[in-house]
């Protein structure tokens, strides 16, 4: 079945269709859940509470939507309701504005460090930096959406975004090192 006719027979509640996407979509949410919440079992769950509630507001979308981004945003924002609803991590607002412009990471001299390693490194952030790293990074989002969906002031996103940033950045600059010191010790 094409995309159109696959979200016309959800639409229908058509079982088949639902299992079609689900197959198709369910890796892209969890990897995307995941990067967030940072743990298996709650990034399966909220797959799960995504799929859920796409499927009952399906008659919402028109039949030539991208049901990928549909579906994925929805993941996303109840990974994001799990963190205020759990953690109350981004309660604490932080009023310094930032002057100059946030540049993008320069992952040149980063090339030869595998992205597993780079994921390892975002996960070991405090939740407040990882989870605006990933949705910057990796599921990109702009500053205003991340602010917009955490209840945060776009100041406070730009500050934790460079602060996560300069943490990313030395983590793997001491890898490199680590790296250097290993080639030339071993023996």
């Amino acid at each position: 079945m094409n995309q159109k006719e696959v979200i016309r027979k959800c639409k229908e509640n058509d079982y088949s269709a639902q299992v079609e996407l689900y197959d198709a979509y369910k890796n892209m949410l969890y990897n995307s859940c995941f990067r967030i919440l940072k743990n298996r079992e709650d990034a399966e769950d909220i797959v799960h509470d995504a799929f859920i509630k796409g499927f009952k507001k399906i008659n919402q979308v028109s039949d030539d939507v991208n049901i990928g981004a549909w579906l994925r945003r929805i993941a996303i924002n109840t990974a994001l309701d799990k963190i205020r609803k759990e953690k109350n991590t981004f309660l604490i607002e932080e009023s310094k504005e930032i002057d100059a412009q946030i540049e993008a990471i320069d992952f040149d001299e980063a090339e030869e460090l595998s992205i597993d390693f780079i994921k390892v490194c975002i996960h070991k952030l405090k939740d407040k930096y990882s989870v605006i790293l990933v949705l910057y990074l990796i599921e990109n989002y702009n500053h205003r959406e991340i602010a917009t969906q955490l209840n945060l002031k776009e100041s406070t996103v730009r500050n934790q975004y460079a602060r996560g940033k300069s943490q990313l950045l030395q983590m793997l600059q001491n890898n490199k090192e680590n790296e250097f010191k290993r080639t030339f010790t071993a023996t």
